[in-house]
Order: structure tokens, then C-alpha cells, then sequence
């Protein structure tokens, strides 16, 4: 294995590992609804029960992004959870919430972006043609 093959690899888990982790943890908080995430859902005018879908979806998510295989659930998985960054920072912005409430969620998208980027062959959705 080459060095940039390497470094290409690393970069990868890093990133992949850094997003499955904060999405991980934003799942498990969407499940666990403390009083702060009921406040700033409602906030946001969202009703409650969205908390469990947005939580279940996510750790499905964090799931088919590490488990081997399953090109084509990866790419549903990367997707989805572009939607909901993209959707929180709407959101956000909708609410009249300033930078300070949404600005991390670009560093967020940033990372999933490199890891679907630096993905391995194995772990990529081959063109047909």
C-alpha cells in the first residue's frame, strides 16, 4: 500500500469516524429527549414526536456507514444525514436563531462530505455502464 493510499485510508476513518461519532451521540440525545432538546425542538416549532424518528434514523444511519459493504445504503445513509444537517441549519436560520446556533453544523457537513469522498473502492457505489 502506497503512502498516499495510506494517508487516503486514514483521512477516511478519521473523518467517518468523527461523523459517525457525532451522529451517534445526536441520535442517542434525539432518543434520550432531555429537556433541553424537547426546548430547542420546540423552539424550532417541531412537534415532539420527531425526536424518535430523527434518532432511529440516525443511528440506522451511523450503522450502514461503518458496516461493511452495502454501497447502495451508504449512499442513502450519507444523504440522509445531509438532509437533516442541512434541514437543522434551515432551521435554525428560519427561527431567527443567529451563527452561533447553526455554525458547527457546516463543520459537520464538511466532514461527512470527506468522508463520502474518501471512501474505499469496497465502500462505493460502482456506475453502472
Amino acid at each position: 500500500m502506497s503512502n498516499a493510499t495510506k494517508g487516503r485510508t486514514i483521512a477516511y476513518w478519521v473523518t467517518t469516524g468523527l461523523i459517525c461519532a457525532a451522529m451517534l451521540g445526536s441520535g442517542v440525545m434525539d432518543l434520550l429527549a432531555p429537556p433541553e432538546m424537547t426546548e430547542a425542538m420546540t423552539n424550532l416549532g417541531f412537534p415532539l414526536h420527531l425526536l424518535l424518528l430523527l434518532g432511529i434514523a440516525k443511528l440506522l444511519a451511523v450503522a450502514a456507514i461503518l458496516a461493511p459493504g452495502l454501497p447502495r445504503l451508504k449512499e442513502w445513509a450519507y444523504a440522509g444525514l445531509f438532509f437533516d444537517l442541512a434541514g437543522a441549519i434551515w432551521s435554525h436560520i428560519h427561527a431567527g436563531d443567529g451563527p452561533d446556533r447553526y455554525a458547527v453544523i457546516f463543520v459537520f457537513i464538511a466532514l461527512l462530505f470527506a468522508s463520502h469522498a474518501l471512501r474505499p473502492s469496497g465502500r462505493t457505489l460502482v456506475a453502472a455502464g
